[in-house]
This record gives structure tokens, C-alpha cells and sequence, in this order.
């Protein structure tokens, strides 16, 4: 076997517990959601779930490659929302893989129709002051495929309005990682709603939490060295 489809067998088997976390964790239930990630030799093409999978269900076989020329290869159809998993990785070449879930958290937020604002330091995770709600469109369709790429300009993430959270990163584990603390920042501040209009951080100090970020749990301890 060579290293190429080695290094593609780990990542589809890496996929696939993906998946299974995000079922165990509640962030996704029955075949809601869809998880992708470039290829690991080929990075002009990605693997996708395929559509109406459940997490029980799924297998590394079953996931379907998606070219450069957005045709797929395997044995299932892929998810329906494919074409915003490609339109991320067009717009973002930095983004190996995208995490997209209907946890409910997100999703009443974005059935709200509302992002996230700087109401917590941690909103900078998905890498600036806020994490957008994008318009609605049909899901699977050129128009959402748009305005999700759009929102992904200069963020990791985004809500989309009546829909769900979409979260990308630079492997899979930090996808995994801005999906479960942005469904966590949307349940703080639902519950912060509730209760009245939260104070939010100004763009200074968020900057200052942005910078922070850049070397956050990257420096060697003084007596490692």
C-alpha cells in the first residue's frame, strides 16, 4: 500500500470517530451534519460523509472523495451540503477540514437569525470579534454555498440562519475544536439573553485577546529548554 493511501486510510478512519463524537457529544443527531477534510496527499480534492449516514452507521469505505473538478468517487452519494464544504476550501486554502452540525445551542441562535458578539474572550476561537449569522438559503444550494464562503473570509466559523453551525480549521481535531466551544459560547449566551442584554468587549480589548491567541499553548516552559 503506498504512503499516499496510507495517509488517506487514517484520515477517512479519523473522519469517521468525527463523526461519532460529535453523535455522542449531542452536537448532531441521526444523519443530521456532515464532516470533510482535504485530501492528505491530494489536496485539491476532499472526503466527505455521505448523505443520510447516521453516525452508527458509518464506515471509513463509505465516505466519498470530491475532486478538483467537484465530481464524487465512492459507492454512496455525498452530503447535500457539499457544495459549501467546497466553496470553504476554495475561499480558504489555509482549511483542511470543515465540521457543519444542527446542535441545538447554534441552531436556536441562528433560527434567532442572530450571531455571536464579543460578549466572551473565547468568541475570538473562531479567529475575530464575532461569529456571523449568515442570511437563509436552501441547503445544497449555490446561494448558501456563497454566503457561507463569504462569512469564512476571515473566521472559522459561522451560523447559519435557520440551519445550523458551520466550523472549519486547519486539520480536523481544530474543527472538532471551534464546533464544540462555539456551541458552548452559543449556549452562554442564550442563557446570558435570558436574563438581560450582555455587556460586550470592546474591539481593543478583543484585539488584545486575538494577539493573545497566536501563541496561546505554543511557548516551551523556561526549564524545558
Amino acid at each position: 500500500m503506498t504512503e499516499r493511501r496510507l495517509a488517506d486510510r487514517d484520515l477517512r478512519a479519523d473522519l469517521v470517530a468525527a463523526v461519532r463524537r460529535l453523535d455522542a457529544l449531542g452536537l448532531n443527531r441521526g444523519s443530521t451534519g456532515n464532516v470533510s477534510a482535504r485530501g492528505a496527499r491530494d489536496r485539491s480534492g476532499f472526503w466527505i460523509t455521505p448523505t443520510g449516514s447516521g453516525a452508527g452507521d458509518l464506515h471509513a469505505g463509505d465516505l466519498v472523495w470530491i475532486d478538483r473538478d467537484a465530481k464524487p468517487h465512492g459507492a454512496w452519494r455525498p452530503s447535500s451540503e457539499t457544495p459549501f464544504h467546497r466553496a470553504i476550501y476554495v475561499a480558504r486554502p489555509d482549511l483542511d477540514a470543515v465540521v457543519h452540525v444542527h446542535s441545538v445551542n447554534a441552531t436556536a441562535l441562528a433560527c434567532l437569525r442572530r450571531g455571536l458578539p464579543a460578549f466572551h474572550y473565547m468568541v475570538a476561537v473562531a479567529g475575530g470579534d464575532s461569529v456571523p449569522c449568515t442570511g437563509y438559503h436552501l441547503f445544497g444550494s449555490d446561494a448558501l454555498s456563497q454566503v457561507v464562503a463569504a462569512a469564512f473570509r476571515d473566521r472559522h466559523a459561522c451560523l447559519v440562519a435557520n440551519h445550523g453551525l458551520i466550523a472549519g480549521g486547519t486539520n480536523l481535531a481544530h474543527a472538532m475544536r471551534v464546533a464544540v466551544e462555539v456551541e458552548a459560547l452559543c449556549e452562554t449566551y442564550l442563557k446570558a439573553l435570558a436574563a438581560g442584554e450582555p455587556a460586550l468587549l470592546a474591539p481593543g480589548e478583543m484585539s488584545a485577546v486575538i494577539e493573545k491567541f497566536g501563541s496561546y499553548g505554543k511557548t516551551r516552559r523556561a526549564d524545558s529548554a
